[in-house]
């Protein structure tokens, strides 16, 4: 690699990226940096594989979480350039039989609303994560869900607001929406290594495996398949192949000489759409928008495109500042890092030749819950440190609460027309509650209720069971949602055969 005069921007940047694994526990990760339509740095640290002690190359495929929606904004944009779709056109003018919970939604939402997450629908991400329903399924359960904002009232990131639009753009194009982004986006870029599944990716012979910080040590855990959602979230990729994204991105829509996204839809993508929150608000980030697909933010007073994703093992971000020609992709193989924040802003600041942010001190504060943001800007699956669904530590005397009633009274299947079977049997150790197939142990806190834990995302619910005039539960009650003013999901229970 030919050492620029902008190169020595980027000195102690290897010592500062081993240190960032040390400090956050992170397993491996692979960063690229361009610089004037130059890549000066592509490189992995760490591990891809720990177990097996094998290094991350930038080769290494990982799975890219919501970075994936950038991917299905540009296809929506490559169809509103074949005239095929407006962005402002309803959505039920190409799909008949669309239908959300909100009438209005129903006739007027468009897939500028989807792309930009303004559809009132809160996230619902229990409704889908590890769900064995196909892509229509969840697609025609979104009627059921209910809002807890008024349409375009508000920003709310919305995962299966983007598998209904990537869902559309197949259906246009009368294929899937993995098709169109490989024959429209993957192909034409050179994205040679970059697949649709966790399942695909493990065929390849460079990926990374996933872990999780479980009592100060990295384990291993199982690739989580979201090939339902895909335009959400399910997009794995390399560096080499990231590297092309972004060139093209700089380069505003051409790639070889060639217009791949016309200059003007690419702009509609990278403009301000809707006012948003973001976990870093400071006086380095004062300002942050949502485009379609990416987030658009002002940044030590430049303009920075950006976005995360996290999934199960894996965080990303993919970041660029169109102004100064600079862009950089951190890939990671840690379940819900901050690496990818620390070392992007990192990057950034020694490229804008400015004292560098200690964003790692301010992003420990953020997860030891000093403030309760929580990253919804940018994870496909948030897995918060704190959550206004936590409940209150209990006193040591409830854990011997006399039940009210046999626990047999609890068991049985209870159903959500949105959100589909749950499911609560009698173990040996008690109650335990599997919702697309994810289990749940339950513990009874007294009055027909019980503390679930949700181990993956760090977090504690109440489930609430309800009775009829007989005095026999019918329901069960779950605040199913991380967003404050949401009613619970109801679930009724199923007579027993």
């Amino acid at each position: 690699m030919n050492t620029t005069y902008h190169h020595s921007l980027l000195n102690g940047l290897d010592d500062f990226v081993e240190e960032q694994l040390q400090r956050w526990k992170g397993v491996g990760v692979a960063v690229a940096v361009i610089h004037k339509d130059e890549v000066i740095l592509q490189k992995g640290y760490g591990y891809r594989d720990l177990e097996s002690k094998l290094e991350v190359t930038p080769h290494t495929l990982f799975a890219i979480g919501s970075s994936t929606k950038a991917f299905t904004a540009s296809t929506a944009a490559l169809l509103v350039d074949q005239d095929i779709l407006k962005w402002d056109t309803p959505v039920r003018t190409y799909l008949q039989d669309f239908k959300m919970f909100d009438p209005v939604a129903t006739e007027r939402l468009t897939i500028r609303d989807m792309l930009c997450h303004r559809s009132g629908l809160p996230r619902h991400d229990l409704m889908w994560y590890n769900s064995p329903r196909s892509r229509e399924e969840l697609l025609n359960a979104l009627q059921y869900l209910e809002p807890n904002e008024d349409f375009r009232n508000k920003w709310q990131y919305q995962n299966l607001m983007y598998m209904a639009a990537g869902y559309l753009v197949g259906q246009l194009k009368g294929t899937s929406w993995e098709n169109v982004v490989q024959d429209s986006l993957f192909n034409p870029l050179g994205m040679n290594s970059s697949v649709f599944s966790v399942d695909e990716m493990q065929n390849q012979p460079d990926f990374a495996f996933p872990y999780m910080d479980q009592n100060g040590e990295s384990t291993r855990i199982p690739f989580r398949k979201i090939d339902a959602v895909g335009p959400a979230g399910s997009i794995n990729s390399n560096l080499v192949d990231m590297i092309a994204w972004v060139q093209f991105q700089l380069n505003q829509g051409q790639q070889g000489g060639k217009q791949l996204i016309s200059k003007e839809q690419l702009a509609v993508m990278h403009s301000p759409q809707m006012a948003c929150d973001s976990p870093f608000h400071s006086k380095e980030l004062p300002v942050s928008t949502y485009g379609l697909g990416w987030m658009i933010d002002s940044y030590r007073g430049h303009a920075m495109i950006h976005h995360g994703g996290a999934i199960d093992g894996f965080a990303s971000q993919v970041a660029f500042l169109p102004e100064e020609q600079i862009g950089v992709v951190v890939l990671c193989n840690t379940n819900g890092s901050v690496l990818p924040y620390t070392i992007s802003f990192n990057v950034i600041d020694r490229l804008l030749e400015v004292e560098p942010v200690d964003w790692s001190r301010r992003l420990a504060k953020l997860v030891a819950g000093e403030s309760n943001e929580s990253e919804a800007a940018t994870d496909t699956i948030e897995t918060p440190t704190t959550s206004e669904t936590s409940v209150e530590e209990k006193p040591v005397e409830t854990q011997v609460h006399p039940h009210d009633r046999p626990l047999h009274a609890y068991a049985g299947s209870y159903i959500h027309p949105g959100y589909g079977e749950i499911v609560i049997q009698q173990t040996n150790d008690g109650l335990q509650a599997t919702l697309n197939a994810i289990e749940m142990p339950m513990e009874y806190t007294g009055n027909d209720t019980f503390s679930v834990e949700l181990t993956l995302f760090g977090l504690k619910i109440t489930f609430t069971f309800k009775t009829d005039e007989q005095d026999t539960i019918s329901s069960l009650s779950i605040p199913l949602l991380l967003e404050p003013g949401t009613n619970p999901i109801e679930f009724i229970k199923t007579p027993s055969v």
